[in-house]
């Protein structure tokens, strides 16, 4: 059962990036993100009440919360759609397969984490793979695509930090689920009031791409992978489990070579073999 939860987990997180892709369009990102946050929110604090999961969050750790929302299930979520308009899904899931690296250096100057000879490498291999991947046609990204990459990258760190947040709630005891209901919730209501900010009309896509890719995003990439992903952790560890997230940009650009005409050349293999290996020597620290 262990391999069929890790293979699940990894291919509905890796499919995750193809089906954001599938929401550009009518609906304004911030919008999109609010959408899919609430949805989850709701699923995920529903199945605590089911469970008799407590939902309190005491006080004290309720702004950690609320950060963990803004940055991990909000800021990370809306910069990643932002990448999937202008670069092809699978490149912006490479580049946020780096989060962990960037986590690994955040947990050090946050939680005192310590910087392992492993975590190093891993970090130059990350670097190395997206230098690999970006660097040689950087000039010929013109500005759109200049501008995904800095999203993704955006993207990568909101992540990190929403993690170490998220690893700081873990070690108070806080319950998972509860967390991750408010945390989406919280997420939903930090989107609706970016998207209000930047006075991006509320206009619902109807089409089935639409809202069969919110539904997946929703159900399947956030409430049943989280899911399926802490069931690992209890059955592995979390170093162990924590190998399923290496697996997903390798994923994303399978299906984005498939769907969105990605070509995997040479150059694009190696910089995400890089990457990958970064990843797998961070996350063995």
């Amino acid at each position: 059962m262990t391999p069929v939860l890790f293979a699940l987990t990894g291919l509905l997180w890796g499919g995750g990036a193809l089906a954001t892709a599938m929401q550009a369009g009518v609906t304004a990102a911030p919008w999109s993100v609010a959408l899919r946050m609430a949805l989850a929110g709701l699923l995920l604090l529903g199945y605590g009440r089911a469970r008799d999961v407590p939902l309190i969050i005491p006080k004290g750790d309720r702004v950690f919360v609320v950060m963990q929302g803004v940055l991990f299930f909000a800021l990370a979520f809306i910069a990643f759609y932002q990448a999937v308009q202008r670069i092809p899904s699978g490149l912006a899931a490479l580049v946020l397969s780096t989060s962990s690296l960037f986590a690994a250096l955040l947990g050090r100057v946050l939680l005192g984490s310590t910087l392992t000879p492993g975590l190093l490498w891993g970090a130059l291999c990350g670097i190395a793979g997206i230098g690999v991947v970006f660097g040689p046609g950087f000039g010929s990204l013109g500005e759109s695509g200049n501008t995904g990459l800095a999203w993704a990258l955006v993207a990568a760190i909101a992540t990190a930090g929403g993690t170490v947040v998220g690893a700081r709630n873990q070690q108070a005891g806080l319950p998972t689920v509860a967390v991750l209901g408010w945390g989406a919730l919280i997420g939903g209501i930090a989107s609706a009031a970016w998207a209000l900010s930047e006075r991006a009309p509320f206009v619902l896509d109807l089409s089935a791409r639409y809202l069969g890719s919110l539904l997946y995003l929703a159900v399947a990439a956030s409430c049943v992978t989280f899911m399926l992903y802490f069931e690992l952790v209890r059955r592995l560890g979390p170093g162990k489990a924590a190998y399923t997230l290496a697996t997903v940009p390798v994923i994303a650009l399978i299906l984005s070579a498939v769907f969105e005409n990605l070509h995997l050349d040479g150059r694009v293999v190696i910089g995400a073999a890089a990457v990958l290996v970064g990843n797998i020597l961070v996350l063995r620290r």
